[in-house]
């Protein structure tokens, strides 16, 4: 059960979140304040909440539980966010700052057409609805066994919390909730391994000693073996899926659009990066430090835990009062981070690519009274998504998020890369490269379950998806070239606005 102490830190940490809303409510006058808060933001700040965005609580739990059964070598798929950032300072931050742009997806239409936008927009909320019951759902199983508490009750109370200071306080309270968040999350981290330093009998050193002579700071082996997870190949999925992070995913690409200049936009992007790999870095090596001490210890007191209940039990058994209810809420943190990101960013595609794209808001005031109760309908949605996936056989909620995945998010970054870099693709030809590269990803999906068999791991489902969409795209774009403007809208014209302030698209 839950100590007196530890409930009082967690009660504090919500009471904080909730009262930050309320301070926040009272600035969101217009869509541009609720979406972007008025495009004003440091970049150390926006750095922060896009670090606090990309983590969550199976992160915290996760990242400690695959180095403590295995080894480093999931870390390495961080190293590509050293690539994404590099061609997001280059190219994709100046393109999204052009032309007064709200939503990601706004680029898409003017370079392409009405057609792809709706594509890519409506596969993102798709697939972010899906993301907030699941992240919720699974912060509440390790939070309901740390603290005792019935399982309901967290996510209610938990959904509830972010509900209000996402809903009512707008874009500019998920930004400082998440810079909150993120340093609570960084500080319970570093407690952690601190502490266990401080119980083994030779420090830190010791740590090291035992996770060398174990391995535990592999990285993997570096075959280039298509149906197993080494080193290249694990590489290689983290430049690809973090460039298509940076390059269409609206919860960064708003991040970008939020900070009050490019210049900032590119330090938040840079100091996300400096701390990402440090932090992700920190999680693995927290898991080492456990490793090394129920090696010296004893594995007794977890025999029959799984790789990520060891984490709460060595905070319950042994960290004081308070301190341990500080590191939950930690844990809550970083869901919660990525949880209030994902509400908003729904309620901005909705209202942008949807509700203002087809003529339905009439008015900025409209717009706003919809784009708040549209967040109040989300996080209901993420509250009774959470309970349903209680009652759904686990394996079958994890095969729906890899078809929705797969389905829905395949071909983003080919899309985004040949319209960046390419002036004769139009949307005829990459519709019909969408067209057959969704039909490889789903011969992926049945060799995932063993429908059909193929000779590559489904680890190269994203790479292959977009690498077919740009292979067919760019030679049938000989055979149906692009009519539309791009000037301003590749890397070969640096003309700002263009095509895109001519669409009347982007306000």
């Amino acid at each position: 059960m839950c100590r007196f102490g530890d409930l009082a830190a967690i009660v504090l940490y919500f009471a904080a979140m909730a009262a930050m809303g309320v301070y926040f409510a009272r600035k969101n006058k217009s869509t541009e304040e609720y979406f972007l808060g008025n495009r004003s933001f440091p970049g150390w700040a926006v750095g922060l909440s896009m670090l606090g965005t990309s983590i969550s609580s199976v992160t915290f739990l996760a990242l400690p539980a695959a180095s403590f059964a295995l080894d480093f070598r999931q870390f390495v798929q961080s190293f590509g966010i050293v690539a994404a950032a590099v061609l997001a300072c280059c190219f994709f931050i100046p393109f999204f700052r052009r032309g007064k742009m709200t939503s990601a997806f706004e680029y898409l239409e003017a370079r392409y057409g009405a057609v792809v936008r709706c594509y890519a927009a409506g596969s993102f909320i798709i697939l972010q609805f899906v993301r907030l019951a699941t992240i919720l759902y699974l912060m509440a199983l390790p939070a309901a066994a740390m603290t005792g508490w019935n399982i309901f009750a967290i996510i209610l109370i938990t959904g509830i919390v972010v509900a209000l200071y996402t809903s009512f306080g707008g874009f500019e309270a998920v930004i400082w909730t998440d810079v909150v968040q993120t340093i609570l999350l960084l500080g319970g981290g570093i407690l952690c391994f601190v502490l266990i330093a401080c119980k083994l009998p030779g420090g830190f050193r010791q740590i090291f000693e035992i996770g060398l002579a174990d391995g535990k700071f592999s990285l993997g082996p570096m075959s280039l073996a298509l149906n197993d997870r080494t080193f290249p190949v694990v590489l290689l999925l983290g430049i690809v899926g973090f460039t298509t992070e940076y390059s269409g995913n609206q919860n960064v690409i708003q991040r970008y659009i939020a900070a009050k200049s490019t210049r900032e936009a590119r330090k938040a992007t840079l100091l996300c990066v400096g701390m990402s790999l440090p932090t992700w870095g920190s999680f693995f090596f927290l898991g080492a430090c456990l490793y090394a001490y129920y090696q010296v210890f004893g594995r007794e007191p977890i025999a029959g835990l799984e790789n990520d209940q060891v984490l709460p039990h060595f905070i319950f058994t042994h960290i004081p009062p308070f301190i341990a209810g500080s590191i939950i809420a930690a844990c809550f943190a970083a869901a919660m981070s990525s949880l209030s990101s994902s509400i908003n960013s729904i309620a901005t595609v909705a209202t942008v690519d949807f509700y203002r794209r087809f003529g339905r808001s009439g008015s900025d005031r409209r717009e706003l009274r919809f784009a708040k109760r549209l967040s109040m309908l989300v996080s209901a949605w993420m509250i009774g998504g959470a309970v349903l996936i209680h009652y759904i056989p686990k394996e079958s909620i994890n095969d729906l998020t890899i078809v929705l995945g797969s389905l829905l998010g395949g071909g983003l970054l080919s899309i985004y890369m040949l319209g960046f870099f390419t002036v004769r693709v139009g949307e005829k030809a990459l519709l019909a490269g969408l067209a057959v590269a969704l039909l490889v990803n789903f011969a992926m999906l049945l060799h995932e379950f063993g429908v059909i068999e193929l000779p590559v791991h489904s680890y190269w489902a994203t790479i292959l998806v977009n690498a077919v969409l740009a292979v067919v795209a760019w030679p049938l774009s000989l055979l149906w070239p692009n009519r539309k403007a791009t000037d301003g809208l590749t890397v070969w014209d640096r003309q700002a606005g263009g095509a895109l302030k001519r669409s009347g698209k982007v306000q």
